[in-house]
Protein backbone atom coordinates (compact mmCIF):
# COMPACT_ATOMS: atom_id res chain seq x y z
CA UNK A 1 0.00 0.00 0.00
CA UNK A 2 3.34 2.29 0.38
CA UNK A 3 4.43 2.50 -2.89
CA UNK A 4 1.05 2.05 -4.52
CA UNK A 5 0.51 5.64 -2.66
CA UNK A 6 4.02 6.59 -3.42
CA UNK A 7 3.54 6.48 -6.89
CA UNK A 8 -0.12 7.81 -6.85
CA UNK A 9 -1.87 4.67 -8.52
CA UNK A 10 -5.25 5.64 -7.32
CA UNK A 11 -4.74 9.03 -9.15
CA UNK A 12 -3.44 7.27 -12.30
CA UNK A 13 -5.96 4.71 -12.86
CA UNK A 14 -8.52 7.86 -12.49
CA UNK A 15 -6.44 9.64 -14.70
CA UNK A 16 -6.53 6.68 -17.41
CA UNK A 17 -9.97 5.94 -17.29
CA UNK A 18 -10.93 10.16 -17.82
CA UNK A 19 -8.46 9.69 -20.78
CA UNK A 20 -9.70 6.41 -21.73
CA UNK A 21 -13.45 7.77 -21.60
CA UNK A 22 -12.65 11.11 -23.89
CA UNK A 23 -10.82 7.97 -26.51
CA UNK A 24 -14.17 6.36 -26.60
CA UNK A 25 -16.47 9.25 -27.39
CA UNK A 26 -18.10 9.49 -30.82
CA UNK A 27 -15.80 12.11 -32.15
CA UNK A 28 -12.28 11.93 -30.83
CA UNK A 29 -10.60 11.30 -34.10
CA UNK A 30 -12.31 14.39 -35.67
CA UNK A 31 -10.02 16.99 -33.35
CA UNK A 32 -6.36 17.49 -34.55
CA UNK A 33 -4.63 14.45 -35.11
CA UNK A 34 -1.86 15.57 -32.72
CA UNK A 35 -4.27 15.79 -30.10
CA UNK A 36 -5.63 12.87 -30.52
CA UNK A 37 -2.27 10.55 -30.71
CA UNK A 38 -1.25 13.00 -27.41
CA UNK A 39 -4.43 11.15 -25.25
CA UNK A 40 -3.30 7.89 -26.81
CA UNK A 41 0.13 8.24 -25.77
CA UNK A 42 -1.02 9.78 -22.07
CA UNK A 43 -2.88 6.43 -21.68
CA UNK A 44 -0.26 4.51 -22.64
CA UNK A 45 1.83 6.05 -19.94
CA UNK A 46 -0.73 5.52 -17.31
CA UNK A 47 -1.16 1.75 -18.43
CA UNK A 48 2.93 0.76 -18.39
CA UNK A 49 3.07 2.38 -14.71
CA UNK A 50 -0.34 0.54 -13.41
CA UNK A 51 1.00 -2.40 -15.05
CA UNK A 52 4.44 -2.12 -13.54
CA UNK A 53 3.59 -1.61 -10.12
CA UNK A 54 0.93 -4.54 -10.54
CA UNK A 55 3.35 -7.05 -11.53
CA UNK A 56 5.76 -5.70 -8.55
CA UNK A 57 3.03 -6.42 -6.49
CA UNK A 58 2.53 -10.09 -7.77
CA UNK A 59 6.22 -10.81 -7.87
CA UNK A 60 6.37 -9.63 -4.10
CA UNK A 61 3.31 -11.84 -2.82
CA UNK A 62 4.43 -14.80 -5.09
CA UNK A 63 7.92 -14.20 -3.12
CA UNK A 64 6.22 -13.91 0.10
CA UNK A 65 3.95 -17.05 -0.12
CA UNK A 66 7.13 -19.19 -1.17
CA UNK A 67 8.70 -17.71 1.98
CA UNK A 68 6.00 -18.93 4.00
CA UNK A 69 5.34 -22.38 2.47
CA UNK A 70 9.24 -23.11 2.76
CA UNK A 71 9.59 -21.90 6.67
CA UNK A 72 6.70 -24.17 7.47
CA UNK A 73 7.85 -26.81 5.79
CA UNK A 74 11.26 -26.73 7.29
CA UNK A 75 12.72 -26.39 3.75
CA UNK A 76 16.19 -24.59 2.87
CA UNK A 77 16.40 -26.16 -0.62
CA UNK A 78 14.74 -22.65 -1.71
CA UNK A 79 16.67 -20.59 0.02
CA UNK A 80 18.11 -19.72 -3.49
CA UNK A 81 15.78 -18.87 -4.97
CA UNK A 82 13.97 -16.79 -2.85
CA UNK A 83 17.30 -14.52 -2.37
CA UNK A 84 17.12 -14.11 -6.03
CA UNK A 85 13.45 -12.97 -6.61
CA UNK A 86 14.42 -10.53 -3.25
CA UNK A 87 17.17 -9.05 -4.69
CA UNK A 88 15.38 -8.60 -8.59
CA UNK A 89 11.91 -7.70 -6.31
CA UNK A 90 14.14 -4.84 -4.38
CA UNK A 91 15.64 -3.66 -8.32
CA UNK A 92 12.54 -3.12 -9.22
CA UNK A 93 11.18 -1.32 -6.39
CA UNK A 94 14.14 1.05 -6.75
CA UNK A 95 13.48 1.77 -10.45
CA UNK A 96 9.53 2.27 -9.63
CA UNK A 97 10.09 4.59 -7.24
CA UNK A 98 12.48 6.52 -9.33
CA UNK A 99 9.68 7.00 -11.81
CA UNK A 100 7.62 7.92 -9.45
CA UNK A 101 9.91 11.03 -9.08
CA UNK A 102 9.11 11.67 -13.02
CA UNK A 103 6.48 14.38 -12.22
CA UNK A 104 7.67 16.45 -15.11
CA UNK A 105 4.74 17.12 -17.40
CA UNK A 106 7.18 16.19 -20.41
CA UNK A 107 9.27 13.45 -18.39
CA UNK A 108 7.48 10.35 -19.99
CA UNK A 109 8.21 11.63 -23.54
CA UNK A 110 10.86 10.67 -25.84
CA UNK A 111 14.66 12.03 -26.22
CA UNK A 112 16.10 13.99 -28.53
CA UNK A 113 20.05 13.97 -27.45
CA UNK A 114 22.66 16.10 -29.30
CA UNK A 115 26.56 15.82 -28.53
CA UNK A 116 29.46 17.78 -29.63
CA UNK A 117 32.81 17.94 -29.38
CA UNK A 118 34.55 21.19 -27.37
CA UNK A 119 37.86 23.01 -28.30
CA UNK A 120 40.39 20.33 -29.06
CA UNK A 121 40.09 18.60 -32.19
CA UNK A 122 40.63 15.06 -32.86
CA UNK A 123 41.15 14.19 -28.87
CA UNK A 124 37.76 16.04 -28.25
CA UNK A 125 36.00 14.87 -31.26
CA UNK A 126 36.62 11.06 -29.98
CA UNK A 127 35.41 11.88 -26.60
CA UNK A 128 32.07 13.21 -27.83
CA UNK A 129 32.02 9.78 -29.77
CA UNK A 130 32.97 7.60 -26.46
CA UNK A 131 29.75 9.45 -24.58
CA UNK A 132 27.77 9.06 -27.63
CA UNK A 133 28.68 4.94 -27.40
CA UNK A 134 27.86 5.10 -23.59
CA UNK A 135 24.26 6.55 -24.33
CA UNK A 136 23.63 3.71 -26.99
CA UNK A 137 24.73 1.05 -24.25
CA UNK A 138 22.40 2.57 -21.71
CA UNK A 139 19.59 2.62 -23.74
CA UNK A 140 20.09 -0.74 -25.11
CA UNK A 141 20.22 -1.71 -21.15
CA UNK A 142 16.61 -0.27 -20.69
CA UNK A 143 15.22 -1.60 -23.71
CA UNK A 144 15.13 1.59 -25.81
CA UNK A 145 15.26 2.12 -29.36
CA UNK A 146 17.75 4.57 -31.07
CA UNK A 147 17.59 6.02 -34.42
CA UNK A 148 20.46 8.47 -35.53
CA UNK A 149 19.26 11.77 -37.12
CA UNK A 150 22.29 13.59 -37.88
CA UNK A 151 25.90 12.64 -38.07
CA UNK A 152 28.68 14.23 -38.68
CA UNK A 153 32.21 12.51 -38.66
CA UNK A 154 35.61 14.15 -36.93
CA UNK A 155 38.60 14.75 -39.30
CA UNK A 156 40.63 12.27 -38.20
CA UNK A 157 38.53 10.16 -35.69
CA UNK A 158 35.53 11.03 -33.47
CA UNK A 159 32.16 13.25 -33.80
CA UNK A 160 31.86 16.29 -34.78
CA UNK A 161 28.22 16.06 -34.03
CA UNK A 162 25.24 13.59 -33.80
CA UNK A 163 22.11 14.17 -32.88
CA UNK A 164 19.53 10.63 -31.80
CA UNK A 165 16.55 9.81 -30.54
CA UNK A 166 16.49 7.49 -27.77
CA UNK A 167 12.63 6.27 -27.72
CA UNK A 168 10.76 4.65 -24.16
CA UNK A 169 8.51 5.50 -21.99
CA UNK A 170 10.24 8.19 -19.60
CA UNK A 171 13.73 8.29 -21.81
CA UNK A 172 13.73 11.84 -21.75
CA UNK A 173 12.95 11.79 -17.47
CA UNK A 174 15.57 9.98 -17.27
CA UNK A 175 17.88 11.48 -19.49
CA UNK A 176 17.49 14.99 -18.67
CA UNK A 177 19.82 14.68 -16.36
CA UNK A 178 22.10 14.61 -18.78
CA UNK A 179 22.25 18.06 -20.07
CA UNK A 180 25.55 20.03 -19.74
CA UNK A 181 29.65 19.47 -20.01
CA UNK A 182 31.08 16.44 -20.21
CA UNK A 183 34.87 16.54 -18.78
CA UNK A 184 37.43 13.76 -19.63
CA UNK A 185 40.70 13.43 -17.71
CA UNK A 186 42.95 10.71 -20.02
CA UNK A 187 46.68 9.83 -21.38
CA UNK A 188 45.16 10.63 -25.19
CA UNK A 189 46.17 8.34 -27.73
CA UNK A 190 46.61 10.55 -30.30
CA UNK A 191 49.61 12.16 -28.29
CA UNK A 192 52.92 10.56 -29.21
CA UNK A 193 54.44 11.98 -26.48
CA UNK A 194 51.75 10.15 -24.08
CA UNK A 195 50.95 13.28 -21.75
CA UNK A 196 47.56 13.24 -20.10
CA UNK A 197 45.01 15.67 -21.68
CA UNK A 198 41.67 16.96 -20.34
CA UNK A 199 38.60 17.28 -22.93
CA UNK A 200 35.14 18.66 -23.28
CA UNK A 201 31.91 17.79 -24.72
CA UNK A 202 28.66 18.68 -24.44
CA UNK A 203 25.28 16.87 -24.00
CA UNK A 204 21.76 18.35 -25.05
CA UNK A 205 18.72 16.49 -23.92
CA UNK A 206 15.15 17.60 -24.90
CA UNK A 207 11.97 16.26 -24.84
CA UNK A 208 10.30 14.54 -28.05
CA UNK A 209 6.96 16.61 -28.54
CA UNK A 210 4.01 14.48 -30.15
CA UNK A 211 1.77 17.82 -30.82
CA UNK A 212 3.00 21.11 -31.93
CA UNK A 213 0.24 22.95 -31.68
CA UNK A 214 1.57 25.23 -29.04
CA UNK A 215 4.72 25.92 -31.35
CA UNK A 216 4.27 28.35 -34.40
CA UNK A 217 7.33 29.07 -37.01
CA UNK A 218 6.85 31.46 -39.56
CA UNK A 219 8.95 30.56 -42.49
CA UNK A 220 10.17 33.77 -42.80
CA UNK A 221 12.43 33.29 -38.92
CA UNK A 222 14.02 29.96 -40.59
CA UNK A 223 16.35 29.84 -43.16
CA UNK A 224 16.68 25.89 -44.35
CA UNK A 225 20.31 24.62 -46.50
CA UNK A 226 20.72 21.68 -47.68
CA UNK A 227 23.98 19.53 -48.41
CA UNK A 228 24.75 15.93 -49.13
CA UNK A 229 24.64 13.48 -46.01
CA UNK A 230 28.07 12.71 -44.41
CA UNK A 231 28.89 10.12 -41.90
CA UNK A 232 27.28 6.47 -40.48
CA UNK A 233 23.52 7.04 -42.81
CA UNK A 234 22.21 4.58 -44.70
CA UNK A 235 22.07 4.14 -48.54
CA UNK A 236 20.97 6.90 -49.66
CA UNK A 237 23.78 9.00 -47.78
CA UNK A 238 26.55 11.26 -50.13
CA UNK A 239 24.03 10.67 -53.24
CA UNK A 240 21.99 13.61 -53.27
CA UNK A 241 21.86 17.10 -51.47
CA UNK A 242 18.99 15.39 -49.08
CA UNK A 243 20.41 16.36 -45.94
CA UNK A 244 18.20 19.28 -44.48
CA UNK A 245 19.67 21.93 -41.97
CA UNK A 246 17.48 24.66 -40.50
CA UNK A 247 18.67 27.91 -38.89
CA UNK A 248 16.36 29.67 -36.39
CA UNK A 249 17.38 33.03 -37.21
CA UNK A 250 16.29 35.19 -33.86
CA UNK A 251 18.31 32.80 -31.83
CA UNK A 252 20.73 31.41 -33.91
CA UNK A 253 19.62 27.88 -32.88
CA UNK A 254 20.29 25.37 -35.51
CA UNK A 255 18.65 21.72 -35.96
CA UNK A 256 19.97 19.41 -38.76
CA UNK A 257 18.49 15.76 -40.40
CA UNK A 258 19.90 13.82 -42.60
CA UNK A 259 19.24 10.07 -42.29
CA UNK A 260 15.55 9.70 -44.07
CA UNK A 261 14.90 8.65 -47.30
CA UNK A 262 14.45 12.05 -48.73
CA UNK A 263 15.13 15.71 -47.98
CA UNK A 264 11.02 16.49 -47.37
CA UNK A 265 11.43 13.84 -44.71
CA UNK A 266 14.64 14.84 -43.70
CA UNK A 267 13.03 18.59 -43.51
CA UNK A 268 9.96 17.73 -41.64
CA UNK A 269 12.18 15.89 -38.90
CA UNK A 270 14.31 18.89 -38.25
CA UNK A 271 11.77 21.38 -37.95
CA UNK A 272 10.06 19.32 -35.31
CA UNK A 273 13.34 19.11 -33.67
CA UNK A 274 13.22 22.64 -33.69
CA UNK A 275 9.95 23.01 -32.49
CA UNK A 276 11.00 20.50 -29.61
CA UNK A 277 13.93 22.76 -28.44
CA UNK A 278 12.00 26.01 -28.76
CA UNK A 279 9.60 24.58 -26.49
CA UNK A 280 12.14 23.04 -24.05
CA UNK A 281 14.13 26.21 -23.87
CA UNK A 282 10.75 28.08 -23.28
CA UNK A 283 9.57 25.43 -20.52
CA UNK A 284 12.81 25.69 -18.83
CA UNK A 285 13.65 29.09 -18.61
CA UNK A 286 9.76 29.91 -17.82
CA UNK A 287 9.27 32.62 -20.39
CA UNK A 288 5.77 33.76 -21.72
CA UNK A 289 6.39 33.41 -25.14
CA UNK A 290 9.11 31.93 -28.02
CA UNK A 291 10.04 35.26 -29.21
CA UNK A 292 11.48 35.67 -25.47
CA UNK A 293 14.04 32.95 -26.22
CA UNK A 294 17.58 34.38 -26.55
CA UNK A 295 19.39 31.31 -27.74
CA UNK A 296 22.26 32.11 -25.20
CA UNK A 297 25.10 28.98 -25.37
CA UNK A 298 27.44 28.38 -22.79
CA UNK A 299 30.83 27.58 -23.41
CA UNK A 300 32.09 24.04 -23.39
CA UNK A 301 34.86 24.20 -21.26
CA UNK A 302 36.26 24.26 -18.03
CA UNK A 303 34.13 25.49 -15.25
CA UNK A 304 31.11 24.31 -16.76
CA UNK A 305 30.94 20.78 -16.64
CA UNK A 306 28.49 18.96 -14.79
CA UNK A 307 30.28 15.72 -14.62
CA UNK A 308 34.37 15.05 -14.96
CA UNK A 309 35.68 11.55 -16.35
CA UNK A 310 39.19 10.78 -14.66
CA UNK A 311 41.06 7.58 -16.95
CA UNK A 312 44.53 8.46 -15.44
CA UNK A 313 46.29 8.82 -12.58
CA UNK A 314 43.08 7.31 -11.01
CA UNK A 315 40.24 5.83 -12.36
CA UNK A 316 36.76 7.76 -11.29
CA UNK A 317 33.55 9.11 -12.66
CA UNK A 318 32.02 11.71 -10.37
CA UNK A 319 28.84 14.10 -10.93
CA UNK A 320 29.61 17.50 -9.48
CA UNK A 321 25.88 18.46 -8.95
CA UNK A 322 25.49 15.87 -6.49
CA UNK A 323 28.83 14.30 -5.64
CA UNK A 324 27.88 10.92 -6.57
CA UNK A 325 30.86 8.34 -7.47
CA UNK A 326 31.56 5.74 -9.44
CA UNK A 327 35.14 4.17 -9.62
CA UNK A 328 34.32 1.51 -12.02
CA UNK A 329 35.11 3.86 -15.10
CA UNK A 330 35.08 0.97 -17.98
CA UNK A 331 31.11 0.20 -16.43
CA UNK A 332 30.37 3.94 -16.78
CA UNK A 333 31.42 4.08 -20.27
CA UNK A 334 29.57 0.83 -20.58
CA UNK A 335 26.44 2.62 -20.14
CA UNK A 336 26.13 2.10 -16.21
CA UNK A 337 24.65 5.15 -15.29
CA UNK A 338 21.69 5.15 -12.99
CA UNK A 339 23.54 5.61 -10.05
CA UNK A 340 24.51 9.50 -11.63
CA UNK A 341 20.64 9.83 -13.00
CA UNK A 342 18.94 8.37 -9.62
CA UNK A 343 21.30 10.49 -7.35
CA UNK A 344 20.02 13.81 -9.60
CA UNK A 345 16.58 12.88 -9.53
CA UNK A 346 16.48 12.56 -5.84
CA UNK A 347 18.35 15.81 -5.54
CA UNK A 348 15.71 17.62 -7.68
CA UNK A 349 13.20 16.01 -5.93
CA UNK A 350 14.52 17.08 -2.29
CA UNK A 351 14.33 20.79 -3.15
Amino acid sequence: MELENEMAIPAIRQQRDELQARANEPDFWEKSAAESQSVLQKIKNSTDKIESYERLRKSYDAALELTEMAIEAEDESVAEEVEREATAIERDLELLRLAALLSGEYDANNAIMTIHPGAGGTEAQDWAQMLYRMYLRWAERKGYKTKVLDYLDGEEAGIKSVTLTISGTNAYGFLKSETGVHRLVRVSPFDSSGRRHTSFASVEVMPEFTEDAKIEIREEDIRVETHRSSGAGGQHVNKTESAVRIIHIPTGIITACQNERSQHQNKEVALNMLKSKLMEIKEREKLDKIEDIKGEQREIAWGSQIRSYVFMPYTLAKDHRTGFENGNIGAVMDGDLDGFINSYLKDQNSK
